[in-house]
This record gives C-alpha cells, structure tokens and sequence, in this order.
C-alpha cells in the first residue's frame, strides 16, 4: 500500500468513526454480539485547540464474553492529553513553518491556554490562573515528532509503489550534526522530472560505496525500479562512483554542475594568481580579475555546451589560453560526466543535484542537532520527505525589472506532478 492509498484509507476510518451510531456502539467488538448494556461512563479533560474540553466516555459490557469495551472518537488519541488537532498542528507547525521544537510548543500553550503570547496579541485580555494553564512542553513536542518518524519508517515499504517510474534522479548528501559533536550524513534520492523524495537515510560516510548501496536498496525498497533507471546526477562523491561502476553499470552519472564550479574555485583563484606574479599591486588586481573574466567565460562555453563537439571545442579555447590549462586537464577528466544530460536517452536528467531540497531541509532539522541520535534523525527525515511529496510548490508569480520569473509546477505537490492527486488528504493522514 502506498502512502497516497495508506492516506485515503485513514480519512475513510475517520468518517466511519465519527459516523457511527449508538445503535453501531451497542454492538460487541469482541464477538459481535448485540447482547450488551450500559456500563457506566468516565470524564476525560483533553486540550484542543481552543481550549480544555470535558469529554464524557460512555461504556459497554457484552453479556455473552463478558468484557468491557468503550466508545471512540476521532478526535481524541488515546493515552493522551492533548486531541489529535493538537499532535497534528504540532508535527505541522514544525514542518511547514520551519519553527522549532519550544517555539512550537509555546504557540500551541499560547493558542490553547489563552496565555504567553495570546496577551500580546490580545492586550485587554486577561490572563488565566496557574491551575488554568496549558504545559505543553518541547520535550512532548519532540516525543510526538519521533513517534510520527517511526511511523514514517514502518511505512518505507512500498511507500512509492506505482506511483515512481523514474528513470532519471538526483543523489546528494549532506552533513548534519548530532548533540555530542558527532556527524552523520543525510543521503537522499530524488525524481528529476518530479521532484519525488525517496526515503532518505542517515550514514557514517559518503566515502564507502557500502553507504550508496543502502541508499539504493531502501529506494528500491520503497517502490524504485533500479533496471529502469538511466541516469543519475551527483557531486562526483566517490562512494556513488564506485557503487555505480560496480553494481548500476548501465546508469549513466552526471557530474552537478553547481559543485563543479565549486570544487574549480580554488585552481581558477591560483591561476589568477599566476598571471599577476611580478606585478605591483594594483596592475595585479586588474590583471587578476581580467585573467578570471577571460577563463570564466572559457568553463561556461565547455559546461553550457548543448553539445559534445562544441564542448571539445570550447575545451580546446581553454587549453589555449596561457593560464588555462590545468583547468582544461580537470574538466576534460570529467567531460563525458558533464556532457550526460545532452544525450537523448537521458532527456529529464538534471544538471545540479537537489540542493532546493536541501535549503527546505535545513529549516526544520537544524543540522540534526534536535535528535541527539543517528536513529532520531534518520526518522526525522523520513517524516520530512513524506512531508515534501504531500506539499504543493507556492504558487508565485514574481514581475522583475529585466525578465518574467516562473517557477516549475506552481501549485503542485510531487505527487500530483506524477499524476496522482492526493485531493483533500495530507501527508499528516498518511503518517498516522
């Protein structure tokens, strides 16, 4: 079952609950048996959203095997506190709004109890006596988050199944910290032509091709193809490479373009250098940022190139020029690599890995420092990637002064993008 048709499923349970009759409740869940009374009722004073509620419990014995059972509602979570409006607004609020675990719980004290922040917003209000107050703490927050994850981990299994069929994805990692000083690092695969989110998982290293063959194997876990697969676009980590040579033979790896010209910072920076040895200083500022002008607009005629022959083309300008050819060596190393995407077969395949994803990640986990654990963070993480296949992109339309911005998918979940709507159902729905 996958997380569209898990989501739907909890809704219906829902209604169905809230829908039933006493008529439905004086039947046995036991044994089915109508031969049942009254048994009594308990008061239970649950926090919802606006305020403390006393709820009425009314239960029931079966004649015929004797147990007791009580009535049920949706709103309520069992063992709990706090309403189910509560648990999901919290989880909610943490996801959606990037905000963290104690500003979280504040705001729902502040909502629910009419206090804190609630005089602030209201300043003729008056507020509340001690024994009146809300208490949710951060540390309950956080409980509910982990238990929501550990949902979201139960349910990698077929999570994507007939929803995915993708053939081109993004590979990247990224480094999170954990309480104590430790460092684990995030991986994640993503659809290029969707912006699908694979179960992500947390690992000791990028280094070890041990790391991407975990990776690959709950992505295939979770409902992804691998003999479909035709391209991959990464940062070039060494484990994916050596992953990819030895078991993804047929996949073709495209090098990101935004962490190549990253990683040619530092001998574009040298060779800048180089042209202005024996200069005074500022003859050598101006040759320096004339040497960087000329090279730079070299790397963009090979990396821009839509195709292989104008790209070795470009690439022999840059051998040419006098300070440009240790960084024709590097790029000729990895020009295959670079030029992947051109080809027809790969069409779809991105040219940078999903670093937009991983702006969206950063304002939630805060570098991992939250959970205090690889096994909290790596549920953490699971639950946001339910969370970003459910969510729609904004929809945005921004005048500039020299062109017309727009942005892919307006209004669009990843999902639905795929062509599966998910309607009136939440990632929240999914995940219960």
């Amino acid at each position: 079952m996958n997380i569209i048709e898990r989501a739907k499923q909890f809704l219906q349970s829902l209604h169905e609950a809230a829908s039933r009759t006493a008529w439905d409740w004086k039947k046995c869940p036991n044994c089915g048996s109508m031969n049942t009374n009254c048994w009594g009722t308990y008061t239970r004073k649950p926090w919802f959203l606006d305020g403390r509620r006393e709820v009425k419990v009314q239960r029931h014995k079966c004649k015929d095997c004797g147990p007791t059972y009580s009535e049920t509602t949706p709103l309520l979570k069992r063992g709990s506190w706090y309403a189910r409006e509560v648990h999901r607004s919290a989880i909610d609020h943490w996801l959606h709004l990037g905000t963290s675990l104690r500003r979280t719980a504040e705001v729902l004290r502040s909502w629910m109890g009419s206090q804190e922040r609630y005089l602030f917003w209201k300043p003729l209000a008056t507020a509340p006596p001690q024994s009146a107050c809300c208490h949710l703490s951060a540390s309950t927050v956080h409980r509910w988050l982990d238990q929501a994850g550990i949902k979201a981990q139960e349910s990698v299994e077929g999570q994507l199944v007939g929803i995915a069929d993708t053939t081109s994805a993004g590979v990247d990692g990224l480094w999170a910290k954990l309480r104590g000083g430790g460092k684990r690092v995030v991986l994640m695969l993503t659809d290029s032509v969707t912006g699908i989110v694979f179960p992500p998982m947390v690992a000791k290293g990028e280094e070890s091709a041990q790391s991407f063959r975990q990776l690959f194997a709950r992505t295939e876990q979770a409902g992804l193809d691998l003999e479909h697969l035709r391209g991959v676009t990464s940062d070039g980590a060494q484990g994916l490479t050596s992953y990819l040579k030895r078991t993804l033979y047929w996949v073709q790896h495209q090098r990101c373009v935004w962490h190549l010209w990253r990683n040619l910072k530092k001998p574009l920076t040298e060779a800048a250098k180089q042209a202005s040895d024996n200069l005074a200083t500022q003859e050598g500022k101006i040759k320096r940022k004339e040497v960087r002008k000329e090279l730079g607009k070299l790397i963009h005629n090979v990396i821009d190139a839509t195709r292989y022959d104008r790209a070795e083309q470009a690439l022999d300008a840059l051998r040419c020029h006098p300070f440009g050819t240790e960084i024709a060596h590097i790029l000729n190393i990895h020009l295959d690599h670079i030029m992947a995407y051109s080809l027809d077969y790969y069409q779809g395949l991105h040219r940078v890995t999903h670093e937009w994803c991983w702006r969206d990640f950063r304002l939630r986990l805060s570098h991992g420092r939250n959970h205090g654990s690889e096994q909290r963070l790596e549920r953490a993480t699971l639950l946001w990637a339910v969370y970003r296949n459910f969510t729609p992109a904004q929809e945005r339309h921004e005048l500039l002064k020299r062109s017309d911005r727009t942005y892919r998918h307006p209004g669009l979940s990843p999902l639905a993008v795929a062509g599966f709507p998910h309607e009136n159902s939440s990632y929240l729905d999914a995940d219960e």
